[in-house]
């Protein structure tokens, strides 16, 4: 093939990795793709060891696949001599090498690298283009438009929209299916053993020897690296198989246990698709598609498919609008001023409490966990107990290998920390040991009472939670959502209250004890 001296470079980061992208519709000659594992990217956040491996693992899987299809690839891997760790040193130096007559790059989804990329091609003296990504349903800026003028957004209002846009769930007429919107009501059963969680079918990879290269190459990281047994879909192919296990497998379980918590299953009847469609190797339209033709064809219920469809094309889609609308500045928004660190055994697990235990055990173990564990487990704990929720999102940020900033920043700030103060949440998604136990099996053989709110073996969640609401009774007080825990105070007597106040201050001060 002939190489034209001053090709185009178009930069592929590495959550970009759709094989299916207009860009690689024809192998061409005055085209070279640029991949980089940089350490501008392992290092920003402390990263799970699983992150960084399944990034960079499905990165060199595409770059193989780009060649063996005719396209040229200059691909620079951790360890590379030339490989100056960052994104603009290695653009200059690859610029120049190829005397490129043009740069392109897709549109970041996190604001740091949108924000370093155009500033980078505002400064070139040759011709540059942001190109999409072809991934998402919905514009950046989708979502703001539609609530242009209200005060306040919903999830549900935006749901609606967006099923009756893409014609899913939906009659000819628009009606949705089933007679109703959401089947969230349904989805909400505990697990007690029965049916168990699907065989873990997933593919295995050895990847002991990248693992080995990013370690010599000084980049951090935290959990367990499970290098040579390694699960995580690194391709589309894999992904879709793993989509025709969960349909097949677990989907028709999903929508009554997507909540349930089990120290037993981490897996339960989730699809652990969430990497491969955050990095782009499967698109949401595919995994929809076939979510609603197996309840069409009679395979699964109606209210899992629902359920699992709003988790995607609901609350996915939202998140990002919500991400793109605030950015920058939301993710420093603290409107309950916490501050306290995080404690040592969100890096390591060893807690008393057996479902703070079990969930960041889970998250270190598989660098996953799904998501009432973060929310209602971690989450909860987090904002009851005053961590900063800067220091959190950080935390959410590295440890999960489906987290990129736009769909993490906002569940963890927003949803689960309420730092925005009420923006993305209409309430604070908090509650006492009662919640905990009604969804899982954690407080069985705890360290602590379940029932108890004082004392030394009392519950931390308890006076946790009757301490935070009594604390911000002037911001939260008004809000109708909250009107029967506040009744609830409101009868306390006033030893009560203070013996609860007493208790939430001393597990604050030792939260490194728990």
């Amino acid at each position: 093939m002939n190489r034209t001296s001053q090709p185009t470079l178009k930069l592929i980061l590495g959550d970009q990795l759709n094989c299916r992208h207009s860009w690689f519709a024809q192998a061409r000659d005055d085209v070279v793709f640029v991949m980089m594992e940089v350490r501008q990217e392992t290092d920003y956040v402390l990263h799970h060891a699983q992150k960084i491996i399944a990034i960079f693992a499905a990165m060199r899987d595409m770059a193989r696949r780009l060649r063996a299809d005719g396209h040229r690839v200059h691909y620079l891997a951790i360890d590379d001599a030339d490989n100056r760790q960052s994104l603009p040193a290695n653009l200059d130096h690859l610029i120049a090498r190829y005397n490129a007559a043009a740069f392109h790059w897709q549109a970041p989804d996190e604001w740091r690298l949108d924000r370093q990329l155009a500033d980078y091609a505002a400064g070139l003296s040759i011709p540059s283009t942001m190109d999409d990504t072809e991934h998402f349903y919905t514009a950046r800026d989708e979502a703001a438009r539609l609530f242009d003028g209200h005060e306040n957004w919903l999830m549900e209002r935006f749901y609606r929209h967006m099923r009756l846009r893409h014609k899913v769930l939906v009659s000819e007429t628009g009606k949705p299916a089933g007679g109703q919107w959401n089947f969230d009501h349904d989805n909400r059963e505990a697990w007690k053993g029965m049916p168990w969680e699907p065989a873990d079918l997933r593919g295995r990879h050895d990847h002991s020897a990248l693992w080995n290269t990013i370690q010599a190459a000084g980049a951090r990281s935290f959990g367990q690296p499970n290098a040579d047994d390694f699960a995580w879909p690194l391709s589309r192919d894999e992904a879709l198989e793993q989509l025709e296990r969960f349909v097949k497998h677990a989907l028709p379980h999903f929508g009554h246990f997507q909540d349930a918590m089990s120290f037993k299953a981490w897996r339960l009847f989730h699809s652990l698709l969430s990497f491969a469609m955050n990095s782009k190797m499967l698109d949401p339209r595919t995994v929809i598609e076939r979510v609603e033709a197996a309840w069409r064809d009679g395979a699964v219920p109606l209210a899992s498919a629902e359920g699992y469809i709003r988790q995607i094309l609901g609350w996915r889609e939202y998140v990002r609008g919500v991400y793109w609308h605030r950015m920058p500045g939301y993710d420093r928004l603290n409107v309950f001023k916490h501050t306290a660190p995080l404690p040592h055994w969100f890096w390591s697990g060893e807690t008393r409490m057996r479902c703070m235990a079990t969930a960041i055990g889970q998250s270190l173990e598989h660098a996953h966990s799904h998501h009432i564990n973060r929310l209602m487990v971690i989450g909860n704990f987090s904002l009851l107990a005053g961590l900063s929720p800067y220091q959190l999102h950080q935390w959410y940020l590295g440890v999960y290998i489906d987290a990129f900033e736009w769909v993490e920043l906002p569940n963890t700030l927003g949803m689960s920390q309420y730092a925005d103060g009420g923006l993305l949440a209409t309430k604070p998604y908090v509650s006492s040991a009662a919640y905990i136990d009604r969804m899982s099996d954690y407080c069985k053989g705890c360290h602590y009472e379940k029932k108890a709110r004082i004392g030394e073996k009392a519950c931390p969640y308890n006076a946790l939670y009757w301490d935070f609401f009594d604390r911000n009774r002037e911001s939260l007080g008004k809000n109708n959502r909250l009107n029967m825990v506040y009744l609830q105070i409101k009868r306390m007597d006033e030893p009560t209250r203070q013996a609860l106040r007493e208790q939430a201050a001393r597990t604050r001060a030792t939260l490194a004890d728990l």
